[in-house]
């Protein structure tokens, strides 16, 4: 007969495993949502091939996806405290695993964007709310370690993506692209079941006006970009976008500045550290955002590689990224955030200029010397930049914070896409007389300097940021 001492024994072992475990559930979160965000770009034309629409026609798949990220990520924080972080997560899986399936049944662009809103909130709320109950379980002097095993997930999903999805719809069909979510994210909520804490906490009644505020100038912004980066050039409705996203900024300050509790909370724009790390992870990420995109397309369309190769040789970065994550605690703990994040947006420029001077003759070798590189420095920069941002926060505003960072992390890849297709299109003009080759090296010049300018955000932290939580 088992005793309560041995119970209580059993349920305190099981509680440490838990906490063990904990991060492998938000690692599982990050990977098919980064994953996600990226295998499908590859994929698009068979799928248009398949459903019988032009290319063009299938962006608006994309831009559905973005739009609905945009309106119900503000949600999770407040649900999440509301409901409880297991219950929330295990929700926004299932319905990620749900819009997934309906993804790879759909027979036509209407079922297929109508499944991608599905997939999209869960999407909105999984990553937020993994995090936000590493936020709550660990303590701040475990808090680098822990993001810095978490962020390896979502890195290697965004580099995987593009390979594995040229690879499933070359030798098996697209719909395999989001299939294999379903095996991942059952995976997920089974861990979250025996895993994950419900963590819950009080909260005011819901901002139903500040939702609509500010999650309508997210959609706005993120409209604009999206059609920036398809090669929209129409200033009448770029510049129309751009005051009506101003006007509904405008309009959310308003609001805040007279709500007890808002759904966004701007005063946490007063922690030093959570506005440097927002401010120079938004600056970074236009400079390096855009490589994912931009490396593949130089390969194919200027030098002539086919598709699987092209995807491969954003390979080495992945394996570069989980090289240098047993050494992350050691360097930040050597240097410090501000020494670590300044020379470290310099190192990924230095890499971005490289990158614009290779040509058709370059050996493969080269680049994968250069992948590797990107990886290294990538790898530093997202884990620093993440966890420098989150490391002031207390138990009233964990949940905001957190908020923001995905927000500012969504933006950013938009951004960050938007920025070097707008500055390829650019140097690509007819009236500029570029070469492809001169086109792409000219815009991996441009984006390399906006990756060094963005160290100047990282001189407004002080030599002691951070350090009493490593």
């Amino acid at each position: 007969m088992i005793t309560k001492e041995e119970k209580k024994i059993a349920k305190e072992k099981k509680k440490r495993t838990a906490v063990h475990l904990l991060p492998w559930v938000t690692a599982v979160a990050m990977f098919i949502q980064s994953l996600d965000g990226t295998i499908l770009n590859t994929s698009l034309p068979s799928i248009a091939r398949d459903m019988e629409y032009s290319p063009t026609q299938m962006h608006s798949v994309i831009v559905t996806y973005a739009l609905t990220l945009a309106l119900f990520i503000p949600l999770s924080g407040w649900l999440a405290d509301k409901f409880g972080t297991r219950t929330m997560f295990m929700i926004a899986v299932a319905l990620f695993v749900a819009g997934s399936l309906c993804c790879a049944l759909s027979g036509n662009l209407l079922q297929f964007n109508l499944s991608r809103v599905l997939q999209a909130i869960g999407a909105s709320m999984m990553v937020p709310i993994a995090r936000l109950a590493i936020l709550y379980q660990y303590p701040k002097s475990k808090l680098l370690k822990t993001m810095n095993f978490i962020t390896i997930f979502g890195l290697l999903g965004m580099v995987v993506g593009p390979s594995l999805g040229g690879f499933l719809s070359d030798n098996l069909s697209w719909h395999w692209i989001f299939l294999v979510n379903v095996p991942i994210g059952l995976i997920g909520i089974s861990m979250a079941k025996r895993i994950m804490p419900n963590f819950k906490k009080a909260v005011g009644k819901f901002d139903f006006r500040g939702l609509i505020y500010f999650s309508f100038a997210l959609i706005v912004i993120t409209m604009i970009l999206e059609l920036v980066s398809s090669g929209l050039t129409n200033w009448v409705i770029i510049l129309g976008g751009l005051f009506l996203f101003n006007a509904l900024a405008a309009l959310y300050y308003y609001h805040y500045k007279k709500t007890d509790k808002p759904l966004i909370d701007l005063r946490l724009l007063n922690i030093k550290t959570l506005r440097v790390g927002l401010t120079g992870s938004l600056i970074t990420r236009l400079g390096i955002g855009g490589l994912p995109l931009l490396l593949p397309l130089m390969l194919q369309t200027g030098f002539g590689y086919s598709a699987s190769v092209s995807g491969l040789l954003l390979l080495p970065s992945a394996l570069a990224n989980v090289a240098i994550k047993p050494f992350m605690v050691r360097i930040i703990k050597a240097l410090g955030y501000r020494n670590v994040l300044i020379s470290n947006t310099v190192l990924l420029g230095i890499v971005l200029i490289v990158l614009g001077f290779v040509n058709r003759d370059t050996p493969l070798g080269y680049y994968i010397l250069l992948m590797i590189f990107y990886g290294f420095f990538t790898s530093i920069q997202m884990s620093a930049m993440n966890t420098i941002t989150l490391v002031d926060l207390d138990e009233n505003t964990k949940s905001g914070g957190n908020t923001m960072l995905v927000i500012m992390q969504q933006l950013s890849i938009s951004f960050g896409v938007s920025a070097a297709s707008l500055v390829l299109s650019f140097f690509g003009s007819e009236h500029m007389g570029f070469s492809i080759t001169e086109s792409f090296q000219y815009t991996f010049i441009v984006l390399a300097i906006v990756t060094i300018l963005s160290s100047v955000t990282f001189r407004r932290l002080s030599d002691s940021d951070g350090r009493g939580y490593m």
